[in-house]
């Protein structure tokens, strides 16, 4: 009889197990479902949203002096920081929702507030140039502009510091020598 008990409870144990997996499953694909239908559903309001702006004779453009910065080359850890001016040329306020590097390496900071018709502010890009190589980088701008989107891009190369002379340590002559 108890071993019967012992069966039966055990396999209860294992039923319950095994259908909370197959419901977590089932939510986490249902979460997956749901998130990809809001992306999807955030991409199309983004390109309905550049149609009006586009057919919008008034509707804010965008135009940028630069879209690329060369550094050169540089050595490393030397001043990473460059801008990118741009001006507002349509008849409506310009506002950058966002501004997106396609690394960790590079930080863009921009005005959060809207430039006014005939108006220029800048976007200030910080690349951290303790990585030695060649820098090949890209900032993508999203705003209500005709054109919703622009890419900017950082290049130039990094190189090492020369170090040709090796370090000497500094020995102080007055003690005596010591023999081991």
């Amino acid at each position: 009889m108890k071993k019967t008990i012992l069966y039966l409870v055990v396999f209860v144990f294992a039923a319950i197990t095994a259908s909370a997996q197959v419901s977590t499953s089932n939510q986490s694909d249902a979460n997956k479902k749901a998130a990809e239908q809001k992306r999807m559903d955030e991409q199309k309001r983004l390109e309905q949203e550049a149609i009006k702006q586009t057919n919008n004779p008034n509707a804010p453009v965008i135009t940028f002096e630069n879209t690329v910065h060369d550094y050169g080359t540089i050595p490393q850890h030397a001043d990473g920081n460059c801008e990118f001016k741009f001006t507002n040329d349509g008849k409506e306020p310009l506002i950058l929702s966002n501004v997106r590097s396609s690394c960790g390496c590079t930080v863009p900071t921009w005005p959060r507030q809207p430039i006014m018709p005939g108006q220029s502010d800048v976007i200030k890009v910080k690349y951290d140039t303790k990585r030695i190589g060649i820098i090949n980088k890209s900032i993508h701008v999203y705003s209500n502009a005709t054109v919703p989107t622009v890419s900017l891009k950082i290049t130039g190369k990094i190189e090492a510091p020369d170090n040709t002379k090796a370090p000497e340590k500094e020995v102080e002559k007055t003690g005596t020598p010591v023999n081991k």
